[in-house]
């Protein structure tokens, strides 16, 4: 279950390619798209290639959303600590993926502007497959982190599904389809985590084996039907100063409007933190949950995702401006984390995803008004400064959420209250919501 979107997403799995606005896939996200820096093709043959790769995006999301309501109760069970204390490894693990994303991301959507989109996208799903295996197999808590420092480091897919759209979407229906890229993360996460906690109640490693499994028929689907987005005429050396995760920053520093949006993103991404370390945690404490229980409940954040993004974004950010649609996002967002933060009954969880899902419009909103605000020769370096920001947040966040869990969960805690890390995701939703008040609306659309 992701921020206002989803991602991803977000929940305890610790993938971090997509926007916050579907259910939990890591922090990747629109992350390191590079975006190429000439006018979008429309030939019949390139609009075709938006199917595949969404079709790409959503089985990567299938995988995922697999592996997602086990892997707390695997750290518990290698850790062997209670659910409070677990929630620490947890955030743990959940920033060491986001420091290799951080780390290697800029390099990454480099690469695909020097040598395309598909050679990126294919690194980044046998990665993940690598990592699905290393985790099926994990006998300690090292091999854990050491699957997911690979999967940090090749993290791409939604990134580079992300640059291909708008490789081939002229700028007017970005929007649009940067939701159905939501969407189809969203279709693709209704069934994987429900399917993982069924396949959880029979063997805890059995949903790491089938998320492997994807993630290399992807390989496979993407090496021999996807076609290259980025055409070689068009393709740039690469640059070092830009390809590493500092100096990707200074673009941001060139507009104060691109550095209040991405500020606004960050704190979106800062309440995915917050599911991604607590959310099946604190419904095994509050409501006895166990993987079956906590994998239908992101198969509904899936599908709520799925429904406002690919059928309300199209309708509503037109009619509301990019602007006014991510503010109304934010608020909506803000509701549904308090909504979680105080979720000891079934309704009102049910009432946090409902709310969640409406919020998820913020995402493209947001990544529309960057679009339009960044000139074509621009596009790559403003998408990989916002995922240097955003991996910088995706370290942080967990580690405070899981600090935050662990210190109001405890038996011994002066305030209980395991609902605390949802309280901060309200407070950083609020914080957008100001931020991006302060960003005039694009003279163009919206």
């Amino acid at each position: 279950m992701a921020p206002e979107h989803p991602t991803t997403t977000h929940s305890t799995a610790t993938h971090s390619t997509a926007t916050p606005s579907t259910a939990t896939h890591s922090t990747a996200t629109p992350s390191t798209a590079t975006h190429s820096t000439a006018t979008p093709s429309t030939t019949p043959g390139r609009s075709a290639s938006v199917g595949l790769v969404l079709a790409t995006v959503a089985i990567d999301a299938l995988g995922f959303g697999l592996v997602v309501p086990v892997v707390p109760t695997l750290v518990m069970q290698l850790s062997g600590q209670p659910a409070s204390g677990a929630s620490l490894w947890q955030g743990a693990l959940l920033a060491a993926f986001s420091l290799m994303q951080f780390l290697c991301a800029p390099l990454l959507g480099a690469l695909s502007d020097r040598f395309g989109r598909r050679p990126v996208l294919l690194v980044s799903l046998g990665g993940m497959c690598l990592n699905y295996l290393m985790l099926a197999w994990a006998p300690t808590l090292g091999w854990l982190f050491l699957g997911r420092l690979i999967a940090g480091a090749t993290a791409a897919s939604y990134s580079a599904a992300t640059a291909y759209i708008a490789d081939v979407t002229p700028p007017a229906k970005r929007a649009q389809r940067f939701g159905l890229i939501g969407a189809m993360f969203g279709l693709g996460f209704v069934g994987g985590p429900a399917l993982g906690g069924l396949l959880g109640g029979y063997g805890l490693r059995l949903p790491f084996l089938a998320a492997a499994l994807l993630a290399g028929a992807n390989v496979l689907y993407a090496l021999l039907v996807l076609p290259e987005s980025l055409p070689p005429a068009l393709r740039r050396p690469v640059q070092w100063r830009r390809a590493n995760p500092v100096g990707s920053l200074r673009v941001i520093a060139t507009d104060p409007a691109y550095a209040r949006l991405a500020a606004a993103w960050c704190c979106s991404w800062f309440a995915l933190g917050a599911l991604q370390s607590s959310f099946v945690l604190e419904n095994d404490m509050r409501l006895g949950w166990g993987p079956q229980q906590n994998g239908l409940a992101l198969a509904m954040v899936g599908v709520g995702s799925a429904i406002v993004q690919g059928l309300l974004v199209r309708r509503l950010v037109p009619r509301m401006g990019e602007r006014r649609a991510a503010l109304a996002g934010y608020v909506v967002s803000a509701l549904a984390y308090l909504a979680f933060a105080f979720a000891d009954q079934v309704w009102l969880l049910g009432v946090g995803i409902a709310l969640q899902a409406l919020g998820s419009i913020s995402g493209p909103a947001v990544q529309a008004l960057l679009s339009a605000r960044a000139g074509p020769d621009q596009q790559g370096q403003v998408q990989g400064a916002l995922a240097s920001m955003q991996g910088l947040t995706a370290i942080i966040a967990p580690l405070v959420s899981g600090w935050a869990f662990s210190t109001f969960a405890a038996a011994g805690a002066l305030v209980h209250l395991p609902g605390a890390p949802f309280l901060l995701a309200a407070m950083a939703y609020g914080a957008a919501y100001l931020v991006v008040r302060r960003v005039p609306p694009p003279t163009v659309g919206g």
